[in-house]
């Protein structure tokens, strides 16, 4: 006998007499939700990614009447990701267009992550997804802002701007002082800032902290933001989170994005902005200056280095497009 270690409907347990006429597998998967959570300590969004993912499997096998994970056969999934293949695209199932490689890349990965967490409880005794082959992934050239880009959208508001305005501009000159990811700057809390010393604490995947220094311009927005802007959005309730809405509660994702987007387009950016541009605008910027590859890994937070090596692309068409455009024999 054993005991599920959470919460969960089914109480005590013994898995090799599991009765087949409910259906388990949500159960597992639950379970290595858990894991996922607690113990390997990845990203909030990355543990909504598995779930959504792995809800799509919970969804086929309940049909397919396979209650726990030794019931799954190499086939049935290699069945399940052909039926995800060719299924419509949820958000547009009359455009007639199919779920992207990307997509079954993702929806293999996931499935190897959970099957190999299952294999090391033993509740299979052969992983059905350890031959299963992820598809090449294309590298997509990450999109940065110039540097006259930049600059048009840091121009700092007047001195009668409003909380609003102060708040949303110390954003962007952190995000882009210091290549912060979105949820990175959602989770900064005052105790994070060291600006006396130039630099503040990030907290990024996986909870692993790294030092990011912050420069004079990016300094001053934020203590301008501390001193007169912060205090009129805090409320009784408001945590230690350094950028607050206006109901003194720290930012959902879109939220806070929206905002940005939308300070893009009142300074006349025209160029659509995605979420994670300004880190890439960070990271292409050092490498034109002359940064080394490793220095900004450390930087980015990024765990191995070939993921930062994609920068290196970007400064080589960088070259390119000034030597077509200024040498005379180009």
């Amino acid at each position: 006998m054993c005991i599920w270690p959470l919460e969960n409907p089914f109480g005590t347990c013994d898995f090799g007499k599991i009765g087949s006429g409910r259906h388990l597998v949500n159960g597992y998967i639950e379970e290595f939700l858990q894991h996922v959570r607690h113990e390997r300590g990845q990203a909030e969004h990355t543990q909504r990614t598995y779930k959504f993912l792995l809800d799509r499997f919970t969804e086929w096998s309940t049909k397919h009447a396979l209650n726990k994970p030794g019931d799954v056969r190499p086939a049935h999934l290699l069945d399940f990701l052909e039926t995800e293949r060719s299924r419509p695209l949820a958000t547009d199932p009359e455009s007639g267009r199919k779920l992207s490689g990307e997509s079954v890349y993702l929806q293999i990965s996931a499935l190897r992550s959970f099957f190999r967490f299952c294999e090391t409880e033993k509740w299979v005794t052969r992983n059905p997804a350890e031959n299963l082959s992820l598809p090449r992934r294309w590298k997509r050239l990450p999109k940065a802002l110039t540097e006259a880009e930049m600059t048009k959208l840091l121009v700092p508001p007047e001195t009668s701007a409003d909380a609003a305005e102060l708040r949303d501009h110390a954003i962007l000159e952190l995000a882009y002082a210091g290549g912060l990811r979105l949820a990175e700057l959602r989770s900064i809390r005052l105790e994070h800032l060291h600006l006396d010393a130039g630099f503040v604490t990030v907290i990024g995947k996986g909870n692993k902290e790294r030092i990011v220094p912050v420069g004079r311009t990016a300094r001053n927005a934020l203590e301008r933001y501390l001193e007169t802007a912060r205090p009129a959005l805090v409320t009784a309730r408001s945590p230690a989170t350094v950028f607050l809405s206006a109901r003194g509660t720290p930012f959902a994702a879109v939220t806070l994005w929206l905002r940005i987007r939308n300070w893009a387009k009142r300074r006349g950016l025209e160029k659509p902005l995605t979420p994670h541009m300004l880190r890439h605008s960070f990271a292409t910027h050092l490498m034109e200056h002359g940064a080394d590859l490793r220095s900004i890994q450390e930087l980015l937070g990024h765990a191995s280095i070939a993921t930062t090596e994609v920068y290196t692309h970007v400064a080589g068409q960088r070259l390119r497009d000034v030597h077509d455009k200024f040498h005379p024999r180009a």
